[in-house]
């Protein structure tokens, strides 16, 4: 059966539109344009496993530059997003837990949110679907005793399952929403120092089938 979501876009679709068109959609997902542009690369896909697989790659291979370069695209925890775009429209879905806070907790979070960009320099990315006002207060609160290397990592690992869950999303799919187990660990998330390259990203050939692909 084709995948297709609200739009009426198809893996079919995906594959044969615009690439400027494409690479819009994609940017909604993780605003680097290198990114999107590997992603569009590897077109046509066989299925969304090999897209979501391929796509997670190319988000593995990110430098700390390009990392940094997709948060500016994301809002604050417990600010809402007003745009009509589709990615305004996903982040608050994805922050359905504190759209309703009450004054205490939004004020909590947005305490929570100033001493972490303090402490680190950049804004506090968070995975939040699925998880309470509470839970996200408290990884705040808890993630400011990260030294900077642990926290990069992290916010990396965030950032990768955010883009994969608005990608699967994109193409209709309802994913299952990531446990702690799924978070990418130090071992496979890429210090900047060991970043792969270009060609270390799976070729059509050697990518994983949706069986072998990464749980979600």
């Amino acid at each position: 059966m084709e995948v297709i979501d609200a739009s009426g876009h198809t893996l079919a679709s995906f594959n044969t539109r615009p690439v400027a068109e494409v690479e819009r959609d994609l940017l909604a997902c993780c605003a680097v344009p290198a990114w999107a542009r590997a992603v569009v690369a590897g077109r046509p896909y066989p299925d969304l496993g090999v897209l979501v697989a391929t796509a997670d790659a190319a988000l593995a291979a990110l430098t700390w530059d390009e990392v940094a370069l997709a948060l500016a695209a994301h809002p604050r925890i417990g600010e809402h997003p007003t745009g009509n775009d589709r990615e305004s429209a996903w982040s608050r879905r994805e922050q359905a837990a504190v759209t309703d806070a009450d004054a205490q907790v939004k004020a909590a979070l947005a305490r929570a949110n100033r001493e972490y960009e303090q402490r680190f320099g950049h804004l506090f990315l968070i995975f939040a679907s699925g998880r309470s006002r509470d839970e996200l207060l408290a990884a705040a609160r808890q993630r400011l005793g990260h030294d900077d290397h642990t926290e990069r990592r992290i916010v990396h690992g965030e950032l990768r399952k955010i883009a994969r869950l608005r990608l699967e999303r994109l193409l209709g799919a309802e994913p299952a929403i990531p446990t702690e187990a799924t978070v990418p660990t130090e071992a496979t998330v890429p210090t900047e120092a060991a970043v792969p390259t270009e060609a270390a990203i799976p070729t059509k050939a050697a990518i994983p089938t949706e069986a072998s692909g990464p749980a979600s």
